[in-house]
This record gives structure tokens, C-alpha cells and sequence, in this order.
């Protein structure tokens, strides 16, 4: 693939490329909606991702170009004028990045041609966006010989997505692109920062990813709204106590002071949080123990509150996780991401992981009318230069 790559380089610009990177999707095993309220995260990163072959220009011209996205040719910008431009659609996520290392004192003084491929699912909720981002950090630092570690990448990547797309995502998905570890998944504290790395071994069991065809754009979901419901649930409760975020409470503390919360949605909201936060938790030391029926429990109850609490799901997700929960093999399933479509990760032993996407697949399209496609997950390293 990479020699087929570096032949479409060529013919795109007329040149050969000199580098090419790597950076992988990530799945949330569990652990949702809490990354941007100050909680635990539980991400793996993934085999596939987006690759990024570069080429320095000695001009102050950027060009970029998608292989995903052929009919959109090369889109180009100059060094002294990165600004978002809606026109210039999927560009405006390396853009960002470019933006944010500059705005960071880091200073680029000459141009580069750049061609990204990405085997993402477009849309799936495996972080196409922050995969783009992370790349593109990758890219820079070694263009450019900046002396910038790999958690500092994601931050910056972090805030491309938030101060130039306009998400208000949290660190989560560009913390696990950057430090990801082959065959772990990384406890992560967004509020510190501080983070493990914790054995998946699933002992005859497999990660299965549903995706259920139902493109969500994050900028147009419902996400910024949730970010806010839980923005004002957390100044509620700091009128009487004395936290910075909510995942700071416990469930016993939350259902203490839960009356302190005004508004009914924003107490539904923070109660998802924090006791997901607990869960996710929960589900790492249950990892830990080899107590993968646990864990599959952990992740069910996940999902009913970001069903029932947060509504975040719809009836495709919804669909996928139900029909899942009365198969066979099945030790847990949720949905992933941030929802409103996108994917299912569910835990399958391995001698029923044929079945299971045959027969999941066959009840999901005569219910929803399409197709959902699955994904055997393998879980691979970070971002990194591959040559």
C-alpha cells in the first residue's frame, strides 16, 4: 500500500516524497463523555489509521492532498495565511494543527506537499479527525526538527479541534493516537494527565467494532450541548462544594448533592459522568483480575445510561448494542465515541465471532434497512515515522 502510495504522491505532484508517517484510529472500550468532565478514559489505539508522505518546499506554499478525497484535488494555503475556510473542508484539520504549533512559538518558514490516506471508516466515530491531527503533529515535529514530545502533540491537536474546528472535544481521543501501545489500552486521567498502561488480555475473546453506517459529524452533533449541560451541573454543585470538575465526585457523594443541580436534563447528564467515570474505573481492575464477565457488565451498564441519562445513542446504536447483548459469546457490548451513530465495540468469544457478525449483521439491516460493517480489532502502537 505504501508503494502505491508514494506512485500517487508522484503523480500528484510531480515529485517524489521524502517521509512517511503514521498515526491509528482508536477505540474507547470504556469510559465515554467523561474525558472533558475531568474523569478516567479506557482507549486503545488501533491497526489502522492515516498515513501522511510528505515533501519540503522551499517556497511558503502548503499543499495538501486526500486520497479519500480525490474530487477535492489539492488544496492549497500559505505559511503567513491559516485560517479556517469551510470550503476547504477535511484540509481545515491539518490546517488546525498548523495554527496551534505556531500559535506555540513554533515557527514554520517554508512550505510542504503533503498526501494522506486514511483507512478509517469516514464518519465511524473511530477518530478519523483527530488521527489527521495527530499525523500532522507528527509531521511537523520532524520537518522542522521541534523539539515537542508526543503528549504535547496531542494537546495541540487538542486545541486545533477546539479553538479552530470549533469542537469542544476533550483530550481523550488524541491522547490515545499519540501514546498508543501494542496489545494495552491506556488508563487515562484527563483531569492530571497521569496515565498507565494496562495488558488486554481477554483470554479467548475478541474486540469486535460495529460500525452502523450512520455518518455523525461531531461539529453538527449534539455534543457542544452536552458539554454545556454539564458546565452548568458542575456550577450548581461548586455553589456548595469545593470541585473543579465532576468526575471528582463519587456516586454516593453525587447522590448527596444531587439536589444542589437545578435543572432535571443537567442532573440526568452529570450523573452519566460521574458514574461512568466509577465504571470505567471498576473496569480496569476487573482487567486486571481476569474478570472479563465484569468487565462485559461494566460496559452494558455503560451504554444503558449513555442511552438513558446522556442520549447520546439512536436507534442504530441502540439496535446494534441490543441485538448484540442476546448472542451468544456476547461478554459486553456499548457504543463507543461520542455517538449519535457511529460504532459498537462488543467483546465476543473468539470461537462465535463468525456467527456473531453474520447474525448481528443479517438482524441489523432487516430492522434498520442497511448494512453495518465489523471490524476484528487488533491493537497496534501510536504515532509514529514510518520512513
Amino acid at each position: 500500500m505504501i508503494r502505491k502510495l508514494k506512485d500517487t504522491f508522484k503523480r500528484v505532484y510531480g515529485d517524489e516524497a521524502e517521509k512517511t508517517f503514521f498515526a491509528p484510529g482508536r477505540v474507547n472500550l470504556i469510559g465515554e463523555h467523561t474525558d472533558y468532565n475531568g474523569g478516567n478514559v479506557f482507549p486503545c489505539a488501533l491497526t489502522f489509521g492515516t498515513y501522511a508522505l510528505t515533501r519540503k518546499r522551499n517556497d511558503k506554499k502548503i499543499r495538501f492532498y486526500s486520497d479519500n478525497f480525490e474530487a477535492l484535488g489539492i488544496i492549497e494555503v500559505n505559511i503567513d495565511e491559516i485560517e479556517y475556510n469551510k470550503d476547504q473542508d477535511w484540509a481545515n484539520y491539518p490546517k488546525g494543527v498548523i495554527w496551534a504549533f505556531e500559535n506555540n512559538g513554533m515557527k514554520i518558514d517554508s512550505g510542504f506537499d503533503i498526501l494522506f490516506y486514511g483507512n478509517i471508516p469516514n464518519g465511524a466515530g473511530l477518530s478519523s479527525s483527530a488521527s489527521i491531527e495527530v499525523v500532522t503533529g507528527i509531521v511537523l515535529k520532524d520537518l522542522y526538527n521541534f523539539p515537542i514530545e508526543m503528549v504535547d502533540i496531542a494537546k495541540l491537536s487538542k486545541k486545533a479541534e477546539n479553538q479552530f474546528i470549533g469542537v469542544n472535544c476533550g483530550i481523550m481521543d488524541q491522547f490515545a493516537i499519540s501514546m498508543g501501545k501494542k496489545d494495552c489500552a491506556i488508563l487515562l486521567d484527563t483531569n492530571t494527565l497521569k496515565y498507565e498502561y494496562a495488558s488486554i488480555v481477554l483470554d479467548g475473546a475478541s474486540i469486535v467494532i460495529a460500525n452502523t453506517n450512520k455518518r455523525r459529524g461531531l461539529a453538527d452533533s449534539k455534543y457542544n450541548e452536552r458539554r454545556t449541560e454539564c458546565e452548568t451541573a458542575l456550577k450548581d454543585l461548586q455553589k456548595s462544594l469545593d470541585i473543579n470538575s465532576l468526575c471528582e465526585l463519587n456516586e454516593e457523594e453525587f447522590e448527596k448533592n444531587r439536589h444542589l443541580i437545578k435543572d432535571a436534563v443537567c442532573t440526568r447528564r452529570a450523573k452519566h459522568a460521574i458514574y461512568e467515570n466509577q465504571r470505567t474505573l471498576k473496569a480496569v481492575k476487573a482487567l486486571e483480575s481476569k474478570d472479563i464477565e465484569l468487565f462485559g457488565k461494566l460496559m452494558n451498564a455503560s451504554h444503558v445510561s449513555l442511552k438513558d441519562d446522556y442520549e447520546v445513542t439512536g436507534i442504530e446504536l441502540d439496535t446494534l448494542v441490543e441485538i448484540a447483548w442476546n448472542k451468544s459469546g456476547v461478554i459486553g457490548s456499548r457504543m463507543t465515541g461520542a455517538g449519535f451513530g457511529g460504532c459498537t465495540v462488543s467483546i465476543v468469544k473468539d470461537e462465535c465471532v463468525d456467527d456473531f457478525i453474520k447474525n448481528v449483521g443479517q438482524e441489523y439491516k432487516s430492522k434498520i434497512g442497511y448494512e453495518a460493517e465489523f471490524y476484528v480489532a487488533q491493537i497496534g502502537d501510536g504515532a509514529r515515522k514510518l520512513y
